[in-house]
């Protein structure tokens, strides 16, 4: 098992990442689970797959453990379903020293997170992300949320929680389409940071596909720690963690303006950051062979780089209603070399336009 740690000072946590599996888990609960109560938050699928391992780690420990079984699914991040998950809290009896344990992709950690976060002021919170997005992306640096039909992530907050515990086997299961969508905020967290990481991602993206889990350890380990030396600078996004936003200013406007049905998470970032790198390439910060690696890598990966049938007024529309935007422009992290972004705000929509439907005519 390696460990990374996220030092936020008295907010530090560990990031455990352990290919021999579940037998890890025991002793990377340690003593993190309050008052011995847990509930822990998982979709139908997630809770047929892994519930039972979990619960008998954490009752190893001592911990009384109920589950919380939601919709799998983007719409399960909803009023309707936080307002659940609070009733379940209350009949579970959790108290302020309590703990929600996540236990599933994006969705569950971004909704149990949410509810850890609100629940009588903030509970104890665990992350163990089952899904390559979640691994490497959600459930490191806090960030919890549920959505609004208008925006994505729009209503949460900053919660970091007690501990992330990886275990890359849960990856074998995914259905292909869903281990795509995680590769992409890989590839990311690689042409944002490490340049080094891009190289080693094209020489070992075909074991990376065939879930060879010594492979996809070094890739986890790599990824995350990247994600936990942003975050350690910059806990709150007020500077340089919108470096970790690359593609995701136009990709959540293209998964809102789709109705979050389309296209899977990963997939719209994927489109985003090609689109968002010809943004940068039309405004002089990167050349065209930045573009075609990328894409290449991102297509190797089984993810789209092309928006089909785009309606560039409603997406237009929907990236105004980002929650990172000062001004009447739009805030992008653009790459302006390998492993190099910059935060640009207020970018006109017109000159956003020129580039993005000049795309699509060459």
């Amino acid at each position: 098992m390696q460990t990374i740690t996220v030092d936020l000072k008295e907010r530090a946590y560990p990031i455990h990442i352990a290919p021999e599996g579940w037998e890890a888990l025991p002793h990377a609960i340690g003593e993190s689970i309050g008052d011995r109560k847990a509930m822990v938050v998982c979709d139908q699928n997630t809770y047929r797959l892994y519930y039972e391992s979990v619960k008998a780690a954490l009752e190893s420990r001592g911990c009384s453990v109920c589950p919380a079984v939601i919709p799998p699914g983007e719409a399960s991040k909803s009023f309707e379903q936080a307002q659940a998950l609070y009733t379940r809290a209350l009949e579970a009896k959790l108290t302020r020293s309590s703990t929600i344990v996540a236990l599933g992709g994006g969705v569950v950690g971004d909704l149990a997170g949410f509810i850890a976060a609100t629940y009588m002021r903030g509970i104890g919170f665990t992350q163990i992300p089952t899904s390559l997005l979640a691994q490497v992306d959600s459930s490191v640096g806090g960030k919890v949320a549920i959505n609004h039909p208008l925006a994505k992530n729009i209503i949460g907050a900053f919660y970091q929680p007690h501990m992330v515990f990886i275990n890359p086997h849960t990856l074998k299961t995914l259905p292909p389409r869903e281990f795509s969508t995680g590769m992409a905020e890989l590839i990311k967290h690689a042409f944002i940071a490490d340049s080094d990481f891009i190289t080693w991602l094209e020489q070992n993206i075909e074991k990376l596909l065939s879930c060879d889990v010594g492979a996809l350890a070094h890739a986890l380990y790599r990824s995350c720690s990247i994600k936990a030396r942003v975050v350690e600078q910059d806990e709150r996004e007020s500077g340089l963690r919108m470096i970790l936003n690359f593609g995701h200013t136009i990709g959540h406007a293209i998964e809102s303006a789709t109705g979050y049905s389309k296209y899977t998470h990963g997939e719209a970032v994927a489109i985003g950051m090609v689109y968002e790198a010809t943004l940068a390439l039309h405004m002089g910060l990167i050349g065209q062979e930045y573009i075609k690696r990328l894409s290449s890598l991102l297509e190797r990966a089984g993810l789209p780089t092309v928006l089909e049938a785009a309606d560039w007024d409603l997406i237009f529309q929907r990236m105004a209603y980002d929650k990172k935007n000062v001004g009447s422009g739009i805030t992008f992290a653009l790459p302006t070399g390998y492993g190099k972004l910059e935060v640009f705000k207020g970018v006109a929509i017109d000159d956003i336009r020129q580039a993005l439907i000049g795309m699509q005519h060459t």
